[in-house]
């Protein structure tokens, strides 16, 4: 097995327990309205009643009864029911957790109530949310939910043309008389860094440039130092960086350091890696729509479009922000809970806060994703 086929066995079973982990002890973090593991007490003699005992067996994965339920179920199949709420292709929405969920009236008149509910999944990545408009409608004593369904599109048979470019790597095998001379590790390096103290805690944020003609696996590994040398904390960059570079490709990172101030820290002692992989430039994604929200929804929008002709069971996108001196001032992310089919968009809403918003210059984004296909 060869060095790169070893990367991503790796990266492959590790995804396989991550996903496990989540899906039996999901991600609880943050605050809940709703415990939805609670036993189904749910009454349909009310809107919010009706509500809340859907929103439970959905939970539950109670499909059946959940299905049953709908007053609009001639309208779509159980099948479309399901798929519409867990996702498909392997997404991240897939192997997520509905947690906890509130549902608030909007409006009540006669037969006919206007409910929303705003769902809070869980995952291996953390927590994601969901808001339903949902229409309750009363037959006799008892009041039925009309679901909003959302169908996903169906990608036409086609040929999708590729043209791209592929590194393999050779790695040097046991019985090969090479001596000690084996393929080297890429040459990176980090070309900004600022680190910042944001409600208490210490952020690094940066760029990462590879700046070889090989691919690379990458990482940031950061300590904090204090005046008398002893390190006070030591962080990677883990999740908020896009770990395989192709050549002369940038990634942002961001490291948190959690309860360290700012006025703490003398120095920092940071630390790139890398490692020679097999990579290829496809699939190609094209970020289309990019729109810089202020606040109080203070945001950037846009769409992920899959340019190739494979499905990307996750993506990953990554936004880096720059004030009017070209200086990073925050790095942010989002996994879209949704695959990415070949041709078809798929929004991205990456969340700014809200006193960095009115400061922000310039931005940019990066996808990096994750194929299933890729270890087959």
């Amino acid at each position: 097995m060869t060095g790169g086929r070893i990367l991503a066995f790796i990266i492959l079973v590790a995804t396989v327990v991550l996903v496990a982990v989540g899906t039996i002890w999901p991600n609880q973090s943050g605050s809940t309205t709703t415990d939805v593991k609670a036993t189904l007490m749910g009454s349909s003699t009310s809107p919010e009643g009706a509500v809340d005992t859907l929103l439970r067996r959905i939970a539950n994965h109670d499909w059946e009864n959940a299905y049953a339920s709908l007053a609009n179920k001639g309208e779509f199949g159980e099948t479309d029911f399901i798929r519409d709420l867990m996702g498909s292709y392997g997404s991240l929405r897939t192997y997520a957790t509905l947690t906890a969920f509130d549902v608030k009236q909007v409006h009540i008149a006669d037969d006919q109530a206007q409910m929303r509910a705003n769902l809070r999944w869980a995952s291996v990545v953390g927590t994601f949310q969901d808001s339903r408009n949902l229409k309750v409608t009363r037959t006799g004593d008892r009041w039925q939910v009309e679901w909003p369904i959302v169908k996903e599109a169906r990608v036409p048979p086609q040929v999708i043309p590729v043209n791209y470019l592929r590194w393999d790597v050779i790695y040097r095998g046991a019985g090969d008389d090479w001596g000690a001379q084996d393929v080297e590790s890429p040459h990176v390096r980090i070309v900004a860094m600022n680190p910042v103290e944001r409600g208490g805690h210490v952020v690094i944020m940066g760029e990462l440039l590879n700046d070889d003609v090989v691919p690379a696996f990458v990482n940031v590994k950061s300590t904090l130092l204090a005046a008398n040398g002893s390190s006070l904390a030591t962080e990677d960059s883990f999740d908020r960086i896009s770990h395989t570079l192709l050549p002369k490709q940038v990634t942002p990172f961001r490291i948190d350091f959690k309860r360290v101030r700012l006025s703490q820290v003398d120095s920092i002692r940071m630390q790139p890696s890398s490692i020679l992989i097999s990579a290829s430039a496809d699939p190609v994604i094209g970020i289309e729509s990019q729109h810089l929200n202020p606040a109080p929804d203070s945001s950037l929008t846009g769409q992920l479009v899959n340019q190739s002709g494979q499905v990307v069971n996750v993506a990953h996108v990554i936004g880096t922000f720059y004030d009017s001196n070209g200086q990073i001032i925050w790095i942010s992310d989002q996994y879209p809970d949704r695959a990415l089919l070949p041709q078809t968009p798929v929004p991205f809403h990456i969340a700014v806060p809200p006193d960095l918003s009115g400061k922000i210059n310039n931005f940019r984004v990066i996808a990096s994703t994750y194929s299933a296909s890729r270890f087959q």
